[in-house]
């Protein structure tokens, strides 16, 4: 038998114990805490700080039809209808001004344009990697769309040589006055043509019904069937429809969060810059409108930027627009482009997640 421990010994003994405790239980903190670091290789590497994440909640679009399923594959069948993609490299972009533009308004959107391409140096999450999503639709040949992206050329119609008041298909009209008034060649292989109209140009349905569409020109009107895009600048006539969230209409003031602040200060084209990554993602999975789309009725198709409606990061649906981040002057965005730039975009239809996708995603 063992003598008996003296005080000394007790109090030796005791000083032991706590010391294993107090280790055993900081080193399990820290590990823990080392698991969840923004370094762990299965985390990621989005700032978390509170002063750069926000996740505010707005209500839907006003005079919205919205078509959002942010829910299970169950509830989406998008299909394959065997038509092309523009898988040609690289998706050349031919740019159409119509009406008075700003050197710094252009200099704005063709950034955005030129942040597409996988060759832009931006970091994570950047406008690129929200272009990668799009590489993942292909045609019946196993083709996949572009990532290169570039503008290919412009032309600046400052005389509105159809008018200020446009309707869908005079916007061909003024396809067809540009390509005979521009160089740019009848490029149906690799070319796109994007029209935007400037904020004192009325176009059918705008702001009633549309921020922008896409389509394709009729032969009889163009002489070639181009894929095509129109986005008109909403600052004047309807910033509260399409250039949500920088605007909300009257009656949602003093409720709720307030409006986002814009990303480059312009609530106009920072709204409108997220109707162009909306329409050039549907025109390039569905330029002729027989390829990408849910439902069956190819006239009322609903495409890949209909499904993610509304959602500009994790945890968006049902009035919230996501999880976001916010700069130090308090302006709101999603992801990165070229020159510094910051961009609020909103997400598009993953054929592979099955699900909404942009590169800010925290899941």
């Amino acid at each position: 038998m063992s003598p008996l421990l003296s005080p000394h010994h007790v109090f030796f003994v005791s000083a032991l114990v706590f010391v294993f405790l107090f280790h055993l239980i900081f080193t399990t903190t820290a590990y823990a805490a080392a698991s969840s670091s923004p370094s762990s290789p299965s985390s990621q590497t989005l700032n978390m700080h509170s002063e750069y994440m926000i996740n505010p909640k707005l209500p839907p679009k006003v005079l919205s039809s919205s078509k959002k399923f942010e829910g299970s594959s169950n509830l989406v069948n998008l299909r394959y209808h065997m038509g092309p993609v523009l898988s040609s490299s690289p998706i050349n972009i031919y740019l159409i001004w119509y009406g008075l533009w700003s050197p710094s308004h252009k200099l704005l959107i063709k950034d955005f344009l030129l942040s597409l391409s996988p060759s832009t140096k931006a970091p994570s999450p950047s406008v690129s990697d929200w272009w990668r999503t799009l590489s993942l639709y292909t045609d019946q040949t196993g083709a996949n769309v572009s990532r290169t992206v570039l503008i290919a050329g412009e032309y600046s119609d400052l005389k509105y040589s159809h008018g200020n008041q446009l309707t869908r298909l005079s916007i061909q009209q003024v396809i067809a006055t540009s390509v005979k008034s521009a160089p740019f060649p009848v490029d149906h292989r690799n070319g796109v043509y994007l029209v935007l109209s400037s904020q004192d140009v009325v176009v059918q349905d705008f702001c009633r019904a549309v921020c922008g569409f896409h389509y394709f020109t009729f032969p009889s009107m163009v002489g070639y069937t181009l894929p095509y895009a129109w986005v008109g600048n909403s600052a004047k006539q309807c910033p509260e429809v399409c250039a949500y969230p920088f605007a909300l209409p009257a009656y949602m003031a003093g409720g709720g969060p307030g409006a986002l602040r814009p990303p480059n200060k312009d609530v106009g084209v920072d709204g409108m810059i997220s109707v162009i990554g909306h329409e050039l993602a549907e025109l390039s999975s569905n330029p002729l409108v027989n390829a990408w789309y849910a439902g069956e009725d190819p006239t009322a198709p609903t495409e890949i930027g209909d499904l993610c409606e509304g959602l500009y990061g994790t945890g968006g649906g049902g009035g919230y627009i996501g999880q976001v981040m916010r700069d130090r002057e308090g302006r709101t965005y999603n992801m990165n482009g070229r020159n510094g730039r910051k961009f609020l975009v909103q997400w598009i239809w993953s054929p592979i997640l099955k699900a909404c996708a942009g590169p800010n995603a925290l899941d």
